[in-house]
This record gives structure tokens, C-alpha cells and sequence, in this order.
């Protein structure tokens, strides 16, 4: 009897050990990760039943708010603009977490408790909360709305200096509004339309959705020139209507095959694609590749918002048994894919003298006292090239502005404009638009890109995408007082 007493105490000591690990795996190992679960109802209704702190752009419009509700959650959410913001202010839900600046920043804007010191502090509210400031600007992001109208794409403005983001508009965009909504049912119903809706409302297309940037990786086609190969800088390509590519009887032809030629400027100027398809297979595939990583591409930019997209080029392995290829991709199709950040800082480098910075959203975080609790500090991401290389780049982009270039409707009155188009052929009759452009050219204040996919066949992208960065531009640069 005493032996089986025995074990029987030794099996409940071995159950209490198991036990008490698993409570302590659950509350300690596993407590951060449970608490921010967006399935957990009890965090999700603390976060409502708080203050939360105001999102607000750089002039001052307040884009995200809590104010009192007459329920059991206290405090309801708010986005006074819609849609306007809503791929950078993100969403608080309480079935569906958080996104966006809200998920990045809720450290911050969820507050804090603070510490009991007088009898009279059990009777009123302790969480201080702070607030953020972006760097986008009110009026510029509507420009960049206005200027997009109705067209599936994404347009992009930032400061080549110091990486903040001016604007960044996509559309289709959603009302996060009922996401925030108190009423489960109307979460529910707000979170069905836009994820069943075939444009996807809910993607940021700005930083997390990609497309063949065609001709306007031609910059960095370019600079690879001059880091790699800079003798053939000085070669004079041949007039060509189409060009035969190795080892195929395969040509890769110019837009209705229309003939262009001539040294690197002069191919550039036209976006002659027969010229730098030839540059591509003069440079090589390790040359090509290796420029690319340098401007960011197959690395993930560090975008203060969640899950920005990679940009990809192939490697140089990749083209030994695809030679032909590399006259694609060094035009910017075939394997060759770009977020419109990720061009957006391809013009950044070339503005900024070969260096890209971080780009970042946030410009400063204050507390309920107006004191500043974090200012963002401009940071490098990358050294994509000298700023021997970007000032040559730069010379060649202000010629596409210029008669007889790809886009002379840029040429602004009294101030000079860098510029390069882009068109990616899709297979299915349409093409994907594209620019980049920076101004004023030999000193940028800011950079602009713009994506518009499945657009009708053109030769350049200038067409759709042209009046949109002409806007975004002059919106830009005839802002009163500095840019953020």
C-alpha cells in the first residue's frame, strides 16, 4: 500500500512540475505574444476602453483619433480623412489588430499607466498617451489623389535628403472607419467588402505590391556604366529598329520598331531598348546584378510600416544559362521587379548624390505635454553608387525632359527637371507605366514616382504617368515655406 502511495504521490508531483512549466512557458515565454494576438478579446477591449494618442500629418491634419463613446469601450477610434491616409495610418480593430502606422507606433500611441504618488490620482485617468507626427503632408497627398484620379496605381513623393515621405498615395484605397467600429458586425461586413473586392482596397500598392519598372531601370543600367564598364560610355551603338539577342534567332525590338542609337545619353534620352539591351550583354550579368543590389534591389527597404515588399533583380549565376534575358532585364522586364518606393529611391540616389536614405513616416513623437519624445534621425540605407556616377546619371535624366526626349512636358518653367520613363510590356495588350523625376535638378528638394499598371499600349509612360508627376512636382515646389 505504501508503495503505491508513493508513486502515486510521485506521479502528482511530476503532473504539479508540468504544470506549473507549462503556466510559466504561457505567462512569460509566451505573454507578449498572446497579449498581442489580434484574437485577444481582453487586450483588444483595454485598448478601447483608453485614450489613444492623435496621428496627425506635418501641417497639422489630424488623420487618427479616440474620442468618448457612449458604450462599454469608453473611447471610439476615429479617421477624420477616409481613406485619404489609410494606407499609412493603418487601423486599430477590435477583431483585426493593427496596421500600419498604428500597429508600427502603438507603443506610443497606446499610452502609458502612470504611477500613483497622490490619493487624488485613484480618481482620474493615468495613461498618458503620445502623439505622432508624419512627415506627409495634407495637400500634397491630395494632389497625389487628384492627380491619380480614378487609375489603379500608386504615386510616391519624398525628400531625397533625408528620406521622409512627402506623400504616398495608392489607389483603390478603404475607409478604415468601420474597421474601428465598436459594432462587431459592421467590422465584420467593412473587412468581408474589402477583402472579397477583386482591386483589393486594402493594399498599399505604394511599398508592398511590385511590377516590371521597365524602362526607368534604365538608370541603374546606367550607373552600372559607369562603375563597372566605364569605357562603354563612350561607345556609339548602332541604329537599330530590333536586336538579335545570343544564341536565339530571337530579337528584342523597339517600340513598332522604330530605330534609335548612338552613345549612353542619347539612348537614354530616347529610351532606346535595342541600345541598352546591347549595354546589358556589354556589361554581363554579375556587373547588372551587382548594381542593382546596390540600389536596393533583393534587400527589404526599412520602411518604418509594416512588411514593405522586396524589389528583385536576378542574380549573375542566374544569366549564365539565360543569356538572352539579360537584354530584358536591363530594360526592367522580364524577371526584373519594383515597388514604386523602391524606384522612388532609385531617383533618391541619384538626387542625393549616389546615397539613399532610410525611408520614414514618422517625423517627431511629442507627449500630452507638447515635450518631444522621439524626433526621427536621418539615417543611410545604402551607398548605391559615387556621386561621380549619380552626377553623370543626373545630367543624362535632364535630357529626357528636353526636345525630343521621352517627356518634355516636364520641362518646368525656371527650373530644371531630371526625369526617366518607363513602359513594361505585360503580355496581355497593356502596359505597366511608370516614371521617376526629381527637381530642381542640381539641387532636389524632392523626388516623385508613379506606377500605373495595365494601361494601354504606349511608347514611353509618358502619357499616363507624365501629368501626374508634372503635378505632384509643382504642387511640391510651389508649397509655401520648406518642404518637411
Amino acid at each position: 500500500m505504501n508503495r503505491q502511495i508513493r508513486r502515486l504521490g510521485i506521479a502528482l508531483l511530476v503532473a504539479f512540475g508540468a504544470l506549473f512549466l507549462q503556466l510559466n512557458y504561457v505567462q512569460v515565454v509566451e505573454a507578449h505574444k498572446l497579449a498581442n494576438a489580434p484574437g485577444n478579446t481582453r487586450t483588444a477591449t483595454e485598448s478601447f476602453s483608453r485614450p489613444r494618442g492623435v496621428i496627425q500629418t506635418s501641417d497639422g491634419v489630424v488623420v487618427a483619433r479616440s474620442v468618448p463613446s457612449n458604450d462599454s469601450y469608453k473611447y471610439q477610434r476615429q479617421y477624420p480623412t477616409g481613406p485619404l491616409f489609410a494606407h499609412v495610418t493603418g487601423y486599430v480593430s477590435f477583431i483585426y489588430g493593427e496596421e500600419g502606422v498604428e500597429q508600427v507606433y502603438d507603443p506610443y500611441l497606446a499610452g502609458k499607466k502612470l504611477p500613483i504618488r497622490h490619493l487624488s490620482d485613484l480618481l482620474t485617468n493615468r495613461v498618458a498617451t503620445d502623439d505622432v507626427t508624419l512627415t506627409l503632408n495634407d495637400k500634397l497627398q491630395q494632389a497625389a489623389q487628384g492627380a491619380l484620379g480614378n487609375k489603379l496605381g500608386s504615386v510616391i513623393a519624398l525628400n531625397p535628403t533625408d528620406g521622409a515621405i512627402l506623400a504616398m498615395w495608392s489607389n483603390p484605397s478603404y475607409d478604415p472607419n468601420p474597421l474601428a467600429s465598436h459594432d462587431l458586425t459592421v467590422v465584420h461586413s467593412a473587412w468581408t467588402a474589402a477583402t472579397s473586392n477583386p482591386l483589393n482596397p486594402m493594399l498599399p500598392r505604394a511599398y508592398r505590391r511590385s511590377y516590371p519598372p521597365g524602362s526607368t531601370f534604365k538608370v541603374v543600367t546606367s550607373a552600372a556604366v559607369f562603375d563597372h564598364n566605364p569605357s562603354l560610355a563612350n561607345k556609339s551603338y548602332p541604329v537599330l529598329g530590333s536586336l538579335t539577342l545570343p544564341f536565339t534567332h530571337n530579337t528584342l525590338n523597339n517600340f513598332q520598331h522604330e530605330t534609335c542609337g548612338g552613345p549612353l545619353p542619347e539612348l537614354l534620352k530616347v529610351s532606346c531598348d535595342t541600345g541598352f539591351g546591347q549595354v546589358g550583354l556589354d556589361l554581363g550579368g554579375d556587373s547588372l546584378s551587382s548594381e542593382a543590389s546596390s540600389f536596393g534591389f533583393n534587400s527589404t527597404p526599412p520602411l518604418d510600416l509594416p512588411s514593405p515588399a522586396k524589389s528583385k533583380f536576378p542574380p549573375g549565376s542566374f544569366f549564365k544559362q539565360n543569356l538572352p534575358l539579360l537584354a530584358y532585364s536591363a530594360i526592367g522586364q522580364d524577371d526584373v521587379s519594383a515597388t514604386t518606393l523602391q524606384m522612388a529611391l532609385v531617383g533618391a540616389a541619384i538626387a542625393n548624390g549616389g546615397t539613399i536614405m532610410k525611408p520614414h513616416v514618422m517625423s517627431e513623437i511629442r507627449d500630452s505635454q507638447g515635450n518631444v519624445v522621439s524626433r526621427y534621425k536621418p539615417a543611410v540605407w545604402m551607398q548605391a553608387t559615387s556621386s561621380q556616377t549619380a552626377d553623370q546619371v543626373r545630367s543624362m535624366m535632364m535630357l529626357v525632359v528636353q526636345p525630343g526626349g521621352t517627356a518634355p512636358d516636364l520641362n518646368l518653367p525656371g527650373v530644371q527637371v531630371a526625369a526617366k520613363t518607363g513602359t513594361a510590356q505585360t503580355g496581355l495588350g497593356t502596359t505597366d507605366d511608370w516614371m521617376i523625376a526629381f527637381a530642381p535638378a542640381q539641387s532636389p528638394k524632392v523626388v516623385v514616382a508613379v506606377s500605373v499598371p495595365n494601361q494601354p499600349q504606349s511608347a514611353t509612360g509618358d502619357a499616363v504617368s507624365g501629368p501626374i508627376v508634372r503635378s505632384m512636382l509643382l504642387a511640391s515646389l510651389l508649397m509655401p515655406g520648406p518642404l518637411p
